[in-house]
């Protein structure tokens, strides 16, 4: 269950967590467009601390563009309202939820006349997929879904429709006693996660999916920086199944989980079966940078 705290910003104004309710006939409840965002509160050595703000509302902005809905605040009201919404419930660590959704009106697929409505909730939420996952790694499939190709649903935007996809991958994994699952493109390339970015680590140097076919995350981003300021390779290039298989490491990256290590793919061991040398040195940077113990990267920390 999620960890109620005491409000919810809806639409400028706060209301209690049990009241925050829409009606039953809300367009996107029905049919699926919405936009929505994942971000993570840290709480650092100075405080609490929005990781990449700025970047996740601009994201949720464009994400609410690509789907053709107007969103009725800018950005800097967006990121005060996400500010204030952490104040209000006095959290020192949170996730936090902004929603954007087309509310009660007219029914049908034209949704011309429904207004935009935006929420934002935040609750206290651990590692996505558990202490364990951070420290030894998890098994993980690859699905029998396919990820969205471009002109199927727009892969750039976190479209609340989108998941309907991304369900079906993450149960059937969990169906078949795994923890996660990797779906492949239309083209049979590795593409991301249910709701992650993966990397794989082989002869020394980082490998990602470009951004083709997958959402731009905001974590995969940021390895992308930590790594090259540590010196390290990194390529966005295609990546088979297979070269997934012989992989030296392998990981994910999301804003639920951080950077998860993958220690076994469709029953093959990856590596050692353990969390590899680089992987826990990425993952070691990466809760620097978020804790705020690496001035390198500063600006990244909104602090509250």
């Amino acid at each position: 269950m999620v960890q109620a705290t005491k409000k919810i910003w809806m639409d400028g104004k706060f209301v209690d967590w049990d009241d925050a309710q829409v009606h039953v006939l809300s367009h996107t409840l029905h049919y699926g467009l919405g936009a929505f965002e994942g971000i993570r509160c840290y709480d650092t050595i100075r405080g609490p601390a929005i990781f990449r703000l700025a970047e996740h509302v601009e994201r949720l902005l464009q994400s609410a563009h690509i789907a053709g809905m107007k969103v009725p605040y800018t950005q800097q009201e967006l990121e005060q309202a996400i500010v204030d919404t952490i104040k209000i419930n006095d959290v020192q660590e949170c996730y936090i939820r902004p929603l954007v959704y087309l509310g009660y009106g007219e029914m049908g697929i034209n949704n011309a006349h429904n207004p935009v409505n935006v929420s934002i909730a935040v609750w206290p939420w651990g590692a996505y997929l558990g202490e364990d996952a951070l420290q030894n790694g998890i098994r993980v499939r690859v699905s029998s879904f396919t990820r969205h190709h471009v002109n199927v649903m727009m892969t750039k935007a976190k479209i609340v429709g989108n998941y309907a996809n991304s369900q079906l991958a993450k149960m059937e994994a969990i169906h078949s006693g795994y923890d996660e699952a990797i779906m492949l493109d239309p083209q049979g390339n590795v593409a991301e996660g249910s709701g992650e970015n993966i990397f794989i680590v082989r002869r020394g140097e980082l490998k990602t999916p470009p951004l083709t076919a997958i959402l731009e995350g905001i974590t995969r981003n940021s390895i992308v920086d930590v790594a090259r300021h540590m010196g390290l390779t990194v390529h966005e290039s295609i990546l088979s199944r297979d070269e997934l298989y012989i992989a030296d490491e392998a990981f994910f990256t999301g804003t639920a989980a951080e950077l998860t290590p993958i220690r076994e793919v469709d029953n093959r061991i990856i590596g050692s079966g353990r969390p590899g040398p680089m992987t826990a040195k990425l993952q070691e940077a990466f809760f620097r940078v978020v804790q705020g113990k690496d001035d390198s990267f500063q600006e990244w920390l909104t602090y509250i």
